[in-house]
């Protein structure tokens, strides 16, 4: 901001930075001049990345108290694959249960649908809260 690089939107009004001589306002929100386009990256498949987007808790009986593992809805054997929308996570007990058939098979219902994860989604998980003052400026349904 001090370079005019960048643009202060909206302050953090409980925090500022000191220098020796100078207090700054705490950037919350700020506008650069310049954009440099930055290749979009997807959110890697993984199994951390799953258990996060479904809370840690079973997606067959929402228990979150059980050790977990990632299930293939449509099994391997049966032409499954490993994407976002066919693995979620399932306690022990659950993924038994469920074994190397469909959810219908089994006659076992998802709690949620599994989806693709994006950023917004795991900036809100890792930090815990969206600020006020970012809410206009993301894109959230």
């Amino acid at each position: 901001m001090i370079l005019g690089k960048a643009e202060l939107i909206a302050p953090n009004e409980k925090k500022n930075l000191h220098t020796v001589s100078m207090t700054f306002p705490w950037p919350s929100v700020i506008r650069l001049s310049d954009y440099i386009k930055v290749p979009y990256k997807r959110i890697i498949l993984t199994r951390r990345n799953i258990l996060r987007r479904d809370n840690h808790k079973c997606n067959y009986c929402g228990r979150g108290d059980l050790p977990l593992t990632i299930d293939h809805i449509k099994p391997k054997s049966k032409g499954g694959d490993d994407s976002w929308e066919n693995l979620v996570a399932a306690c022990l007990p659950c993924n038994n249960r469920k074994g190397d058939r469909t959810p219908d098979e089994a006659d076992m219902k998802l709690r949620a649908k599994p989806y693709a994860p994006n950023h917004i989604h795991f900036m809100t998980n890792n930090s815990g809260r969206i600020e006020d003052t970012w809410k206009p400026f993301l894109f959230q349904s």
